[in-house]
């Protein structure tokens, strides 16, 4: 009891105060240490008090961080405003502080739930992949939910090949080409006219950049394309596809050279047996 008593009436110890204004002990100690919030007396027996003038100042400075304002903000700036339009000044920055802030968390929001939905329909745990649509949603590439169609290698040719900005810009090419494709179809442009050819070799000019020249890919390409389960991007595949089918058989024959001669009969006939399937599908 003798401590107590040696304690002048007003004053609170760094316990009490904790106990009083919600906090811990630890932050108080910190805030001590930081400059912020010291106590103002001691008592006999040694032990740090806070006068009721510190109390407030926890209050504000508890108030003020509340409010998304750093302690150093605080510490440096904030309780030095003396007018209120500088007051004002400093909530305002505040305000476009958290905006920005809310803005990124509905950002991550909405990435998150994205990716649920992704993890769901793959039904297996794949890191590898989820890193992927992570990356293509936050680049808010809208081709993100293709991703989970992909095998483990054409994945990985993928990544070999594009990097982030590359690959937008194929996929822009690509939906621009399938765009026109199926505009002429609509407006029923023979698919052996010179404006077909020529949309059919921008095609194939695209398909022999994504795979390099290697025609051993064209199978995989086609079970990808067999694989997906999105209507949207079925209808609009099946349009063009069915424009650029006749297209490029008349470009091929203009150019006088095919990648279905004989000694790409295999690919052929492998390309022949994923549309097989995708009928009987």
């Amino acid at each position: 009891m003798g401590n107590y008593r040696a304690i002048p009436q007003g004053l609170m110890t760094v316990g009490e105060v904790a106990k009083k204004m919600g906090v811990s002990v630890r932050t108080l100690q910190y805030y001590d240490k930081l400059g912020l919030l010291s106590p103002s007396a001691q008592s006999e027996g040694g032990r740090r008090l806070y006068s009721q003038r510190e109390i407030i100042k926890l209050h504000q400075i508890l108030s003020l961080k509340s409010l998304g304002f750093s302690l150093e903000e605080i510490k440096s700036r904030i309780v030095s405003l003396e007018t209120p339009q500088e007051v004002a000044s400093a909530l305002s920055e505040q305000a476009e502080v958290l905006k920005a802030k809310i803005s990124a968390l509905s950002q991550s929001l909405s990435e998150v739930l994205a990716l649920r939905e992704e993890v769901l329909k793959m039904g297996v745990v794949d890191f590898k992949k989820y890193a992927d649509i992570i990356v293509n949603i936050q680049l808010n590439n809208e081709n993100y939910r293709l991703i989970k169609y992909f095998d483990e290698n054409m994945l990985d040719h993928i990544r070999q090949k594009f990097d982030m900005e590359s690959g937008k810009k194929f996929m822009r090419s690509f939906e621009d080409i399938q765009n026109r494709a199926i505009a002429m179809a609509e407006r029923e442009v023979s698919p052996e006219s010179g404006e077909a050819v020529a949309l059919a070799a921008e095609f194939w000019a695209l398909i022999e950049q994504f795979t390099g020249g290697d025609m051993s890919m064209l199978p995989d390409l086609m079970k990808f394309s067999l694989s997906v389960d999105d209507p949207a991007w079925n209808e609009r595949t099946q349009k063009a596809n069915a424009f650029f089918e006749p297209a490029l058989a008349a470009y091929f024959a203009r150019v006088g050279a095919s990648p279905f001669d004989d000694s790409s009969k295999e690919n052929k006939e492998n390309m022949e047996d994923g549309n097989d399937g995708g009928d009987k599908r």
